[in-house]
């Protein structure tokens, strides 16, 4: 009597191991008064670009921005939030 192993692949997509950082993610610029509320309520916030989402993790030192946003950023007068 012999005993085979066979191989099995899970093929279910629901199963699969994702990984849900982007190569290309970007960090938006919000209103600091909605950060806080948005990661404790999971509000959606708008970005100055226009995109809308829930704030789900802080930026580390040198981590890439929209360019849109550091635009109009920039273009902003100063000591406005």
């Amino acid at each position: 009597m012999s005993t085979e192993t066979l191989d099995r692949v899970d093929e279910r997509p629901e199963l699969k191991d994702t990984d849900s950082s982007k190569d290309d993610e970007v960090f938006h610029y919000v209103r600091k008064s909605k950060i806080a509320q948005s990661a404790v309520m999971g509000d959606y916030v708008v970005a100055l670009c226009g995109e809308t989402f829930p704030v789900t993790k802080a930026p580390k030192p040198g981590s890439p921005v929209c360019k849109d946003c550091k635009e109009i950023y920039e273009s902003l007068p100063k000591g406005k939030e």
